[in-house]
């Protein structure tokens, strides 16, 4: 197992770069690759058609749109990204990460769309900060094993399949309803938790060759669930209001994969005990700002949707 504390030094008095440090700064490039992706879909998502489409048809007819194929290319490169951490530092460790991903997209949707960040996006971004900081210094997550046995797989197939099958047929059952762009986000969500801990067992295949890779089932269902994630991530974001299917969906991600990475992996934190009461606060104040400030991107990305169709209307009734 490997410790994740950050900033050891030298005999020189120097910062040596721990492959905790480097899985950071590799997070942290995931996270702001991700940042771009999301924008760029979000600004897709209704621009493909007007008309109730199929998950999977209204993915296939988003290929045409130059700005989802923009994010499309930043989300992968978020998953590459993604697996170089996870080569090097625990899936509790990088998923948390992923949630700075929120802290990118505020210049970027200020830019984009011409609205300034508020004081309280501001707020929320510095406790989101903080409180990350605070669980990663004081929880101190320690990766476990970077592969689990098929028997775990099937206990996890048979808990989370059922689960997110619940979550697509109640999208289908109540499709114009806000419910169903949260049950779409959380199917997506919890797919992408799931291609972080696949990941982690396909680096360390590929460890031993692209044979030993090629031969990794880990490698075929991270594909699939990191699909599944693109998939149901673009249906959530057209099956109702933005700032329900943000939320969800940024939490439920970090949420899926620290869960799995402590129930499939082995993954521990080992806070001092004095401060166990000030990790679960940080853990807390993260969950809450990253609600906060998805919900606010939202509203942002909506507002912005919406400034657009009113001046297509404009345009169409002056011509």
């Amino acid at each position: 197992m490997e410790d994740c504390r950050f900033g050891p030094f030298d005999d020189w008095g120097e910062v040596a770069m721990s492959k905790a440090d480097v899985a950071v700064l590799l997070a942290l490039a995931a996270a702001l690759a991700s940042a771009i992706g999301n924008v760029e879909r979000q600004r897709s998502a209704h621009e493909v058609t007007d008309k109730p489409v199929g998950y999977l048809a209204l993915f296939i007819m988003s290929w045409r749109n130059r700005s989802w194929r923009i994010g499309a290319v930043a989300a992968v490169a978020n998953y590459a990204f993604q697996a170089g951490a996870l080569s090097l530092g625990s899936v509790m460790l990088v998923t948390g990460l992923q949630v700075t991903a929120l802290l990118f997209a505020l210049p970027i949707y200020a830019r984009m769309n011409g609205h300034p960040v508020t004081l309280w996006e501001w707020i929320w971004a510095a406790v989101l900060a903080a409180a990350l900081a605070v669980v990663l210094t004081v929880g101190n997550p320690v990766a476990g094993y970077s592969r689990a046995p098929w028997s775990t797989w099937m206990i996890v197939a048979a808990v989370m399949g059922p689960l997110l099958a619940l979550c697509v047929l109640g999208a289908r059952i109540w499709p114009h309803r806000a419910i169903a762009a949260v049950l779409l986000a959380a199917v997506s969500g919890a797919s992408l938790g799931l291609f972080a801990v696949l990941v982690k067992g396909a680096t360390e295949a590929a460890e031993g060759g692209i044979g030993a890779l090629l031969a990794a089932p880990e490698l075929y269902a991270s594909v699939g669930a990191a699909f599944a994630g693109m998939v149901f991530q673009q249906s959530a974001y057209r099956g109702g209001p933005l700032n329900v299917s943000m939320p969800t969906m940024t939490v439920a991600k970090p949420v899926v994969g620290s869960l799995l990475g402590v129930a499939v992996l082995g993954e521990t934190v080992q806070p001092d005990e004095e401060r166990v009461v000030v990790l679960i606060v940080a853990v807390l104040l993260t969950v809450i700002a990253t609600a906060a400030l998805a919900r606010g991107e939202a509203e942002t990305v909506q507002a912005h949707a919406d400034d657009v169709a009113t001046g297509r209307l404009l345009a169409i009734s002056e011509g």
